[in-house]
């Protein structure tokens, strides 16, 4: 793993192994938990980019309690050479708050209990929060590391509406808000390129960004799966998406560093780009280039500019 300090951003990697005193691997599993924009409580159709069976790795699965599947993802990850002195279990698939604070606590503490675990993370909606929740979590926070990662997706209300978020940005700001003042580390990823949003917008939303005082980002770039609502607008109207053309890789680069130059130097950079199977993509802006060789791209282009993380936001 690099160090962050031959990196020009903050790179969260570095920053967790710091934090625990040696390299730090996420385990993604998968507890069952819903997800309200779907089962009807606000929804039936979901946000119109999400397609579920794009974002899990191959060994998440839902079959299988909590402690058979992080056994499972650790097999995967130390066939592989991928050994870490630390194993945090990722509550990836669904909203993993999404379910009365009885049933939460007997998931996460079946993962706190595993003997390999050193803490949790839930990745979850600002609308799935509530203080019985965050109160449960200040509790095991005592006892291992927590954090709870938000999909923000979008700082502009009408984008939110566009592609059916089902809240607005200020729920992203009240959970995040409760979550640090309970004292837990609290991230959220974000969608860059979502229909309608200009270039210039979206480097003016990390001022938005800033203000939640993230501990970690994850950038996505739009990605049109298969069979989503935003596949059906993006083949009817491509010039609504700053991506939309087959090969746009090269703004994409260009965006991401004007992003990272606005971006607070203190907010831990988990991921500049996604992937996802390449049988689900109907289109994405990467033309063919891996998601590592995009990121390396990202970094030599600042370190030839001599330009880091935050220094837009200088004087």
């Amino acid at each position: 793993m690099k160090n962050s300090s031959t990196l020009p951003y903050n790179d969260y990697g570095s920053a967790m192994q710091r934090r625990f005193g040696g390299r730090v691997q996420k385990l993604a599993i998968d507890a069952g938990l819903g997800c309200p924009n779907r089962d009807g409580s606000i929804s039936f159709g979901g946000c119109s980019f999400c397609r579920s069976d794009a974002f899990s790795p191959s060994y998440c699965r839902e079959d299988g309690g909590i402690t058979e599947q992080i056994d499972r993802a650790l097999n995967f990850h130390t066939s592989r050479r991928r050994c870490a002195k630390h194993y945090l279990a990722y509550f990836q698939s669904g909203s993993n708050t999404y379910a009365n604070v009885e049933h939460l606590e007997k998931l996460y503490s079946e993962a706190l209990n595993h003997p390999a675990i050193s803490g949790i993370i839930i990745g979850t909606r600002a609308d799935c929060i509530s203080s019985e929740k965050l109160d449960l979590l200040h509790h095991l926070s005592h006892q291992a590391y927590i954090a709870v990662e938000y999909g923000i997706e979008s700082v502009y209300d009408t984008t939110l509406q566009r592609v059916n978020r089902g809240h607005d940005f200020h729920a992203v700001e009240r959970a995040v808000a409760a979550t640090h003042q309970r004292g837990i580390d609290v991230g959220g990823h974000l969608i860059v390129g979502l229909i309608d949003e200009s270039r210039e917008e979206i480097i003016q939303g990390m001022e938005r960004i800033n203000a939640l005082k993230l501990n970690f980002i994850k950038f996505h770039q739009l990605q049109i799966y298969h069979s989503t609502p935003i596949a059906k607008e993006w083949q009817k109207y491509p010039e609504r998406f700053l991506f939309g053309s087959p090969n746009s890789v090269d703004s994409y680069i260009e965006l991401m560093i004007e992003l990272l130059r606005h971006l607070d130097p203190s907010t831990a950079v988990e991921r500049l780009v996604s992937s996802a199977p390449h049988h689900l993509l109907l289109h994405s802006p990467l033309g063919g280039l891996r998601p590592d060789a995009v990121r390396e791209c990202i970094i030599e282009q600042m370190r030839a500019r001599n330009i880091r993380q935050g220094d837009a936001l200088l004087g």
